[in-house]
């Protein structure tokens, strides 16, 4: 993606390299995998990540993060994050404008190492990329794309990166829009697998505005951008992600969609540029 030299977001705020003085579960890449299947994409996975922490006490052990000073690599990222944040601030607004929506309101993305409090409850770096709908702030800890290379087995490249934060705009999108709250209604006295077919539905929506997103941001994309996106939706779909960690699948429980699911609905927004097509509840249910 072309990003040096472009503008760069004011509402980026920089935690990284700060001391953190919150308490880590123990345990590594297998604890960041669980929380990565609970939470990553998820608009109110905040507080389910810190129950699980708070239940999990005997376990937990408390790490102080002394403040440093970022790398140069480190310093770079933050630039290409906020770069993409601002380009998403210019589309969205764009987006609600020509659609006769109202007014944008843009989020905050915080980047933060180690753990992080939200309005949606405290949570360690094993979380991933998440949006908070309490604080409307996307939080980001930047280590976590290595894991999704690493671990999950997406393809590298500065777009996998594009596409979580749009992802997580995405969320955002939706609660300005209303979508999450009538979701989250919609939900309630359902079984789970109801519920959780009510969930895949919104994330899909939020796949297909980060490839809305992307359709008005061709001028600023490479070759390559697009597959790197795919890769990245492709790796984390449930259907992936269960059979990667315990060997089969189980559809019922699936809160994010598969893999082909995924990139469907990105590829549909990046295909027809209109917010018009992003019913994902009327297709998929």
């Amino acid at each position: 993606m072309k990003w040096k030299g472009r503008r760069q977001s004011d509402n980026v705020e920089d935690r990284r390299g700060m001391s953190g003085g919150g308490k880590l579960i123990a345990g590594g890449g297998t604890i960041a995998i669980l929380f990565f299947v609970v939470k990553l994409f998820f608009p109110d996975a905040a507080p389910i990540v810190d129950q699980i922490q708070q239940a999990q006490q005997n376990n937990q052990q408390t790490e102080q993060v002394e403040e440093r000073q970022l790398t140069a690599e480190e310093i770079e990222l933050g630039e290409f994050a906020s770069t993409v944040l601002a380009d998403t601030e210019d589309i969205w607004t764009k987006i609600f404008r020509e659609n006769n929506i109202g007014a944008y309101e843009q989020p905050k993305m915080v980047l933060f190492s180690g753990s992080v409090q939200t309005a949606c409850g405290g949570a360690s770096s094993a979380s991933g990329p998440f949006y908070c709908p309490g604080d409307h702030k996307v939080y980001m800890d930047l280590t976590f794309f290595e894991e999704l290379k690493s671990k999950f087995g997406a393809k590298g490249g500065d777009f996998a990166i594009a596409y979580v934060i749009a992802h997580e705009v995405g969320h955002h999108v939706q609660t300005l829009l209303g979508t999450s709250s009538k979701v989250r209604q919609l939900q309630q006295g359902k079984s789970e697998a109801d519920a959780n077919k009510l969930s895949v539905c919104l994330e899909l929506q939020a796949d297909f505005y980060a490839g809305l997103w992307a359709h008005y941001n061709q001028k600023n994309l490479e070759m390559g951008d697009i597959e790197e996106a795919l890769s990245a939706a492709h790796a984390v779909g449930d259907d992936a992600i269960q059979s990667k960690m315990q060997g089969h699948v189980v559809p019922d429980s699936f809160t994010h969609g598969t893999s082909e699911q995924r990139m469907k609905w990105f590829m549909k927004g990046y295909q027809t540029g209109d917010i018009r097509h992003h019913n994902t509840f009327a297709e998929e249910l």
